[in-house]
């Protein structure tokens, strides 16, 4: 039987343009599943929109059209997005599709009748923006939505609540029998910190709009998004209908299935999700890929900073599997990574004009050139250059292999360059434009240029689930048909004919120099700064945040008195280093809580292009100094 695979993008929230950060989700899904179709998986991709809640019934309301036309303008737009970026989605689902809605009534029918969801009220802080409830620990020291930053509501109205409590000790053991339920390891490690802590119920309904799916037993409530949407991972399959074979064959029957979610909906689907799926008896049968965001220089992209960034933007410019490439290759499982037009160039000009269209360029010239555009596969190896080619090759293709089945696309095109650049160097070390020089050395001429070639061949197949468009060009030029992992290894082609006149790829650019004020802020002005409270203080302890890659919780001798600190220093300082400098401090910054900490003030960094983050350290100091 074939080998099947599901791969999920969580369904976006239907509230305006896409940009980058949402993109890589699916750009990242995508290559999975382009990957798994050439390597013989069934596979069946689904993404989606998330189209209730009271956020796009007020903004319908606002631009005086009802939710349903909002809506079906956002997925129109979503639509056309998702195919101008060559996204190969098998299944595209609303929430509001009839498809979807009447199962998720059955499903929320089911659970209430079994009393896994009941009736109580509901009182409590409720952010519109994230569609999130919030106790009054998780919020900001300012009331303020701890994900978002954003006002949250009051909200004290009847509800339905599913038992995620009933549940708890159930999930923990699975979460410790399935130790790759989740990857990467810092975020399961995070799961089982907030299970082990203890689940309250969740709410589950709402009274206070009306632009969502109504509870069949009591339509004044209409069902919380969160069952709603994350049920969509079943009702696009058939779960429930009179045609369910999809579900049997992707969800039932030892699939692969996959969810590709950002860090920020992590519980959602980590334990809210698992949860509905055991109350209703369906097998847990996904593994949960957590990846984190694509950032700006200055943090978080955001309308207010004015700081968004929109892959039609980035496409119209500089083209599209450029940006699929940056995406793909700049962010680790698991870490965040920044995007900025002067690195995007950077690696633009470094990854594809030097690396792999120098290799490309280079090869396709010099077969023409010396042989009439013909390679041939030779019968033996004509030096110790040839067979280190080979043997790269070999090894590349396997621990690519491994990292794309593992969703681990920086690695495996890593591993894809380190391959283009052992192919440059080889041409540098066999000195084909020499062997051609004496007649004597054809066969070896011959060699050289179809190791090249097959080095060129095996790199294009590669890269056709992160770049197809340019893996098309490539291998046409090759005069290959197309990517064919069958075809995946030395010396595959016995015979090939090149294009005579093959077209420069990737052209180099020139630098991008961004303006300082790039970031968008506001200007200040000079009675705004005198505001800060800018102090000399000295750092007497400091340590790591817990679960935290990059914050360090460091006390702060200010004056005669000490001030908690956190800071995102972790990645630059090891936290024994800071203790004992005398740093400028903002000392007057409201208070705010960051994981569960309360933050008194901040350090003073600074880092340039190429360079570390570093603190303003002063000497000869005393730390109860004012700097003006």
């Amino acid at each position: 039987m074939k080998k099947t695979c599901y791969v999920t993008t969580p369904i976006y929230y239907s509230s305006g343009n896409v940009h980058i950060g949402n993109s890589y989700t699916t750009v990242a899904c995508d290559a999975f599943a382009r990957f798994h179709r050439l390597v013989g998986y069934d596979t069946h991709f689904l993404t989606g929109m998330d189209e209730h809640g009271q956020k796009n019934e007020e903004a319908a309301a606002a631009a005086g059209k009802t939710p349903q036309q909002h809506v079906d303008e956002i997925a129109a737009a979503t639509v056309q997005l998702w195919r101008d970026m060559r996204i190969t989605f098998d299944d595209f689902i609303r929430t509001s599709e009839d498809r979807h809605t009447g199962v998720v009534q059955e499903i929320f029918s089911r659970l209430l009748a079994q009393d896994d969801i009941y009736l109580g009220t509901y009182e409590g802080d409720y952010c519109v923006a994230c569609e999130a409830f919030y106790t009054k620990s998780q919020l900001n020291e300012d009331g303020t939505c701890p994900d978002c930053g954003k006002p949250t509501r009051k909200v004290k109205e009847e509800s339905y609540f599913l038992r995620l409590s009933k549940y708890q000790d159930q999930l923990l053991q699975f979460i410790k029998d399935h130790p790759d339920f989740i990857e990467p390891e810092t975020r399961r490690n995070e799961v089982i910190s907030f299970v082990a802590g203890g689940l309250e119920d969740l709410a589950v309904s709402r009274t206070s709009f009306r632009w969502g799916i109504p509870v069949r037993e009591n339509p004044r409530h209409v069902i919380y998004v969160w069952i709603d949407a994350l049920s969509n991972y079943l009702t696009a399959l058939g779960y429930l209908s009179k045609d369910d074979k999809l579900y049997q064959k992707y969800w039932v029957n030892g699939a692969k299935v996959v969810h590709v979610i950002g860090k920020d909906i992590l519980r959602f689907h980590a334990v809210y999700w698992p949860i509905m799926l055991m109350a209703l008896g369906v097998p847990i049968n996904f593994k949960l890929y957590v990846h984190g965001w694509v950032l700006m220089k200055e943090g978080k992209m955001s309308k207010s900073v004015g700081n968004i960034i929109y892959p039609r933007d980035v496409m119209e410019k500089y083209g599209l599997d450029p940006l699929r490439l940056y995406l793909l290759k700049e962010m680790p499982l698991g870490n965040d990574c920044v995007f900025s037009y002067d690195r995007f160039v950077d690696k633009y000009n470094s990854d594809l004009a030097n690396d792999l269209g120098n290799l490309l360029n280079r090869t396709l010239v010099m077969i023409n050139k010396y042989q009439s555009g013909t390679v041939t596969k030779p019968d033996r190896c004509y030096g110790e250059h040839d067979r280190e080619l080979e043997d790269t090759i070999a090894t590349t293709i396997a621990k690519y292999q491994e990292n794309f089945a593992n969703f681990r696309f920086q690695n495996g095109l890593n591993e894809v360059w380190q391959l283009i650049n052992r192919s440059n160097k080889y041409i540098d070390e066999t000195t084909p434009w020499l062997v051609a020089k004496d007649e004597t050395r054809r066969d070896e001429l011959n060699a050289i240029l179809y190791h090249l070639y097959e080095s060129l061949r095996v790199t294009a197949i590669m890269l056709s689930p992160a770049i197809p468009d340019t893996a098309d060009k490539i291998l046409r030029d090759l005069g290959q048909d197309g990517a064919d992992f069958a075809k995946l290894g030395y010396g595959k082609a016995e015979k090939a004919k090149i294009t005579p006149q093959p077209e420069i790829l990737f052209k180099r650019l020139e630098p991008v120099v961004e303006p300082e004020k790039a970031s968008g802020k506001a200007e200040i002005t000079i009675e705004d700064f005198q505001k800060l409270d800018l102090r000399v203080g000295e750092v007497i302890s400091a340590r790591k945040v817990e679960n935290s890659d990059k914050l360090l919780l460091l006390q702060v001798k200010i004056g005669g008195a000490t001030q908690q600190i956190i800071s995102g220093l972790a990645g630059a300082y090891e936290p024994e280093s800071l203790v004992g400098k005398k740093l400028v401090v903002v000392a007057n910054l409201k208070p705010v809580k960051i994981r569960g900490y309360l933050s008194e003030g901040m350090i003073l960094t600074a880092e340039g292009k190429g360079l570390p983050l570093e603190v303003l350290e002063v000497k000869n100091h005393n730390s109860d100094s004012w700097i003006s």
